[in-house]
C-alpha cells in the first residue's frame, strides 16, 4: 500500500516531511526517507497534541516534579538529573499509536497516518525507574500520570493537551527514559526539549513532551488521552464501521509487529533488462522481538527471507536487506511482511478495525517498474 500524497512541512529543521495537521502540528516521514540506521532529527516525525509551550531559555534549570504515591516528593532540575543518576544512551523506536490509520476502511477518526509515524533515534537520559526508586515508591503506587508544559488546543493554560500514564512495571523498565538528548544533540524543541519521556514499544502518546510532572497514582490514570476511545481498542474484534460505545475496550499498550520498505521508493523505475534489485527496510515489534522479515513480488504466492541486522539494544529496530530476482520487465508490487517472536505476522489488509484507528500494522507495499513506465 503506497503512501498517500500530502503537503510537505516547511520547517527549517525538517526535511520533506508530509504535513497531516497544522494545529496541533502533525507530520509524518515518507518511507523512503527512513533509510538510515538512526533516523536523523530532520527526518523524524512530529506529533503534537496541543499548542506549543514557551521555549525554555535555560534548559538546565527546567524542573521535573515526582509526587503522589511516593515516600518523598522530588523536584529535580535537568542539571540534577544529569549529575545525580546513571546516564545511558539507547537507540529505540518511537511510533505514533495511529500509524497506519489511513488504511482502515471505513475511515477511522484522526490524522491520516500512512507508514511514516515512526522513527528510531538515539536517546540519552536516565531511567525513570532510577528516579522513582529515589522517590521511594509506596506499595500503593500502581500507575503513572504524565504532564507536560504544552497547553490544550483551546489555549487554556490550565488544561493539559494530553496526560497519559502507564502501569508501574513499564515505568520501572530500564529502557523507559527521561531523555534530554536526541542523536547526541540537545533534545530539539519540536521533539519535547528540554526534557521528555521515551516509553519504547508502546504508543508514542505515552512519551510526554516538555515533561514537567509525573504523578504516581494508586489507580489507572484518568487524564485526557486515557478515557473513552482514546488509545483504547476493542478486546474482541468488531465489524468495520461499528460503534464501540458498549464494547469492552482495553488500553493500547505494546504496539504490533510492523515493517517498512525504505528502498526502493514507491514508484521507482529501473532500466529495461534489470533482473535483480536491492530492497532495504526496517522492522520492529513493540515489546516483542522481530523473528523474520519476508518479501514477495507475486502477491504473496512466494516469499524470500531478508537478511536482518541485529539490533543494538532492546527496542532498536531491525534493519534488513534482500535481493529480489525479477523474471522480466514490467510492473511489480513488492510486499514486506515482518513476524514477531510469538509467530504473529503482519496482515495483507487491516483486520483490527477500531473507531480511532489505532494499531494498524498492514503490510507495506511499494510499486516498481522495470523498463519504460506504462
Amino acid at each position: 500500500m503506497g503512501d498517500q500524497p500530502g503537503n510537505e512541512v516547511r520547517l527549517p529543521e525538517k526535511d520533506r516531511l508530509t504535513l497531516l495537521g497544522e494545529k496541533p502540528l502533525v507530520a509524518e516521514t515518507p518511507a523512503e526517507l527512513l533509510d538510515d540506521d538512526t533516523t536523523p532529527i530532520q527526518r523524524f516525525f512530529i506529533r503534537n497534541n496541543g499548542l506549543l509551550p514557551e521555549l525554555a531559555t535555560e534548559p538546565d534549570a527546567w524542573s521535573l516534579t515526582i509526587n503522589g504515591e511516593v515516600e518523598r516528593a522530588l523536584r529535580l532540575t535537568l542539571a540534577e538529573l544529569k549529575s545525580h543518576f546513571p546516564v545511558k544512551t539507547l537507540r529505540m523506536v518511537l511510533e505514533c499509536g495511529g500509524n497506519g490509520r489511513s488504511f482502515f476502511t471505513p475511515r477511522a477518526v484522526g490524522n491520516p497516518w500512512t507508514h511514516g509515524g515512526i522513527g528510531c533515534a538515539e536517546w540519552t537520559g536516565v531511567s525513570l525507574g532510577d528516579v522513582l526508586r529515589r522517590a521511594g515508591l509506596k506499595d500503593t503506587g500502581l500507575h503513572t500520570a504524565h504532564y507536560g508544559a504544552d497547553p490544550d488546543s483551546s489555549g487554556d493554560p490550565d488544561r493539559p493537551a494530553i496526560s497519559r500514564g502507564m502501569p508501574i512495571a513499564k515505568a520501572l523498565e530500564e529502557h523507559t527514559l527521561l531523555a534530554w538528548a536526541m542523536n547526541g544533540e540537545p533534545l530539539p524543541f519540536y521533539h519535547g526539549g528540554p526534557l521528555r519521556l521515551v516509553v519504547p514499544g508502546w504508543p508514542g502518546s505515552l512519551s510526554q513532551k516538555w515533561l514537567k510532572r509525573i504523578w504516581v497514582r494508586d489507580r489507572e490514570h484518568d487524564g485526557p488521552g486515557m478515557m473513552g476511545l482514546s488509545y483504547r481498542v476493542p478486546v474482541h474484534p468488531i465489524p468495520p464501521g461499528a460503534a464501540a460505545n458498549d464494547v469492552e475496550l482495553r488500553v493500547l499498550e505494546s504496539m504490533p509487529v510492523r515493517s517498512i520498505i525504505s528502498t526502493p521508493a514507491d514508484g521507482s523505475v529501473y532500466p529495461a533488462g534489470t533482473r535483480a534489485i536491492t530492497v532495504r527496510g526496517a522492522a520492529w515489534a513493540g515489546d516483542d522481538a522481530v523473528a523474520r522479515v519476508d518479501l514477495s513480488v507475486d502477491g504473496g504466492t512466494t516469499w524470500i527471507a531478508a537478511a536482518m541486522q541485529p539490533p543494538r539494544n532492546r527496542y532498536d529496530w531491525v534493519r534488513w536487506t534482500a535481493t529480489l530476482r525479477l523474471p522480466g520487465d514490467g510492473y511489480y508490487e513488492i510486499s514486506a511482511r515482518a513476524t514477531d517472536a510469538q509467530g504473529r505476522a503482519q496482515p495483507v489488509r487491516p483486520t483490527n478495525w477500531n473507531p480511532n484507528g489505532y494499531g494498524c500494522n498492514v503490510m507495506h507495499q511499494v510499486v516498481v517498474t522495470v523498463g519504460p513506465a506504462p
